[in-house]
């Protein structure tokens, strides 16, 4: 049985990780207080992050400034998920169901040439 923890990003009692995602205080917290779920959507943000200020990775100043968004993201004020909020997972099942996916291209209709 997985071990459960009171996620503060998504506000529920879930699955939390196998083991501290890298050592030192942050990393425990990250471990005590957020769950699995929350913690995999950090990949892709921290993706964005670094490409929207153009960070370099080898550089200390970015890797500080990478570290303190991951904190923002998880803990801080802002960091709850909105109410309403629908897993990924699940909205590929409502997707096949008929229903629009928020997901894929999109565009208007074609056009005839």
């Amino acid at each position: 049985m997985p071990r459960m923890v009171k996620c503060v990003k998504l506000g529920r009692e879930l699955p939390g990780l196998d083991k501290p995602p890298f050592p030192g205080e942050l990393g425990q917290r990250i471990y005590e207080n957020v769950s699995k779920e929350a913690y995999d959507m950090w990949p892709a943000q921290s993706t964005l992050i670094i490409n929207h200020y153009g960070l370099n990775m080898a550089d200390p100043d970015a890797r500080k400034l990478l570290r303190e968004q991951m904190e923002e993201f998880l803990f801080g004020a802002d960091a709850k998920m909105p109410e309403g909020r629908v897993p990924e997972e699940e909205d590929g099942v409502e997707a096949s169901k008929g229903g629009q996916s928020s997901k894929g291209g999109g565009g208007g209709a074609s056009r005839k040439k």
